[in-house]
């Protein structure tokens, strides 16, 4: 890695236009308050590997909520940027047509116990890389004019880049915040990196320091994994070195769930249609698995009780919430799937009332062909059959509402998915020779 001490060039050969130049203008904002203003965090790190990181994250020698507000009119948005506000901790975050740019006051930090949010305060840039996690998230660049694009690094973190180190600042960094051990495990997977000696000693040393950290806090943590674009080797990382327990003491970061994985990302496709039954290489432009369907198969292996808890300890959304536990009971009743010949309307009846996230988990996690046929056949077709009759039609025919009529629905949608009857007219026969009888 080349040592640049000035990243001008490559901000504007990796970022776009337009948002270099919102820094460029921020700068001269900054500049006539008598203020410095840096590009901080994972974004110096992406510029220096060569990778694509659009997160914007500015630190300024002041207040940032005041210059937030006066750098709300200099986007190329024919609107004013919406600014949102942190009092408690000195941030604001500018949004403006797809961009989204975080400002901060630079800042020490001081933490009254570990786990505790930190207690900040006024400080300067030097102050403020050191309360950072690692070194290679520790650098910034100048944005003000006559020294625009200078590389500020007093940590070692270029050295660290060049060697594929990942490094705590100091000794207490996981007793302070301990989901650092996590961002660690993150980046060490996704840059292909090795924690430093030390840090994975302390690493080793401070994880049950994780128990310190709010529920809200953990979720988090978790669902940024299950974002990154290969999580089961964030899972297999943080099982070997003993972390993944502290999530559930049943999860496992195995080869099985590091396949289930892979075929969720090839059978992830836009369209719910798709037919699940060939896997396929994702294709560009398709979306990745959502985290709740990684979530439902890391919990797949999980007893009702021991999903309870899961759910418990990650304060899950009711939407999250749902799909394990419906992943859970279709797990009960995958034997009953298990038929090389069974009827259309059986299949029916056995998923209509799962979520189609928990269906999918299932399909993705058992290793029966049968019910992986039945699954498909369901979520390709029989869903989407219903009966041509209505009640407003039945009702015509001389069927009186009530659940006269509803069995009659039930029987007409039963005899749909069959292929007893396939058209209005078949079903108006079926209707006449019931009511006959």
């Amino acid at each position: 890695m080349a040592q640049l001490t000035n990243l001008a060039s490559e901000m504007e050969r990796q970022l776009p236009a337009e948002l270099v130049e919102f820094m460029q203008e921020a700068g001269l904002v900054a500049a006539s308050q008598g203020q410095s203003l840096y590009l901080v965090g994972g974004v110096v790190r992406d510029l220096l590997l060569k990778r694509t990181n659009l997160d914007l994250d500015l630190v300024v020698t002041g207040d940032a909520i005041d210059l937030a507000k006066k750098l709300t009119n200099i986007t190329t948005s024919s609107a004013k940027a919406k600014i949102t506000t942190h009092p408690r901790f000195r941030t604001a975050t500018l949004a403006w047509d797809k961009w989204r740019v975080d400002l901060a006051t630079a800042r020490s930090e001081h933490y009254d116990r570990p786990g505790a949010l930190p207690t900040v305060h006024p400080g300067n840039i030097h102050l403020d890389l050191l309360r950072r996690d690692f070194t290679i998230n520790a650098m910034a660049i100048e944005l003000v004019p006559g020294r625009w694009g200078e590389v500020i690094d007093l940590y070692g973190g270029r050295e660290d880049l060049e060697k594929g180190l990942l490094r705590i600042l100091h000794e207490d960094s996981f007793i302070d915040d301990s989901t650092r051990i996590w961002r660690g495990l993150r980046y060490e997977q996704r840059l292909d990196f090795k924690l430093e000696p030390k840090t994975l000693r302390l690493l080793k040393r401070d994880t049950p320091m994780l128990e310190t950290i709010s529920n809200d806090r953990i979720r988090h943590e978790l669902e940024l994994i299950l974002k990154e674009e290969f999580p089961e080797k964030v899972i297999r990382r943080a099982d070997r070195l003993k972390v993944l327990p502290e999530l559930h003491p049943a999860f496992k970061g195995d080869a099985w769930l590091a396949r289930q994985f892979k075929k969720a990302r090839q059978v992830s496709a836009p369209n719910p249609s798709t037919s699940l039954v060939r896997l396929r290489s994702p294709q560009v432009g398709t979306s990745p698995p959502s985290v709740e369907l990684y979530l439902a198969l890391l919990a797949y292996r999980l007893t009702e009780a021991e999903t309870e808890k899961l759910i418990s300890r990650l304060r899950l959304g009711k939407s999250e919430a749902r799909t394990l536990r419906e992943s859970s009971s279709l797990k009960a009743r995958l034997e009953s799937l298990d038929e090389p010949v069974l009827q259309p309307s059986c299949v029916y009846a056995l998923l209509i009332d799962f979520s189609p996230l928990s269906i999918r988990a299932n399909y993705l996690a058992t290793d029966s062909p049968a019910v992986k046929k039945n699954i498909n056949l369901f979520i390709t077709k029989l869903r989407n059959i219903k009966p041509a009759l209505t009640g407003d039609d039945l009702q015509e025919m001389g069927v009186t509402p009530g659940p006269k009529m509803k069995g009659i629905l039930h029987l007409l949608l039963e005899a749909r998915l069959d292929g007893e009857v396939k058209d209005r007219k078949g079903e108006v026969g079926l209707v006449e020779g019931w009511m006959n009888n």
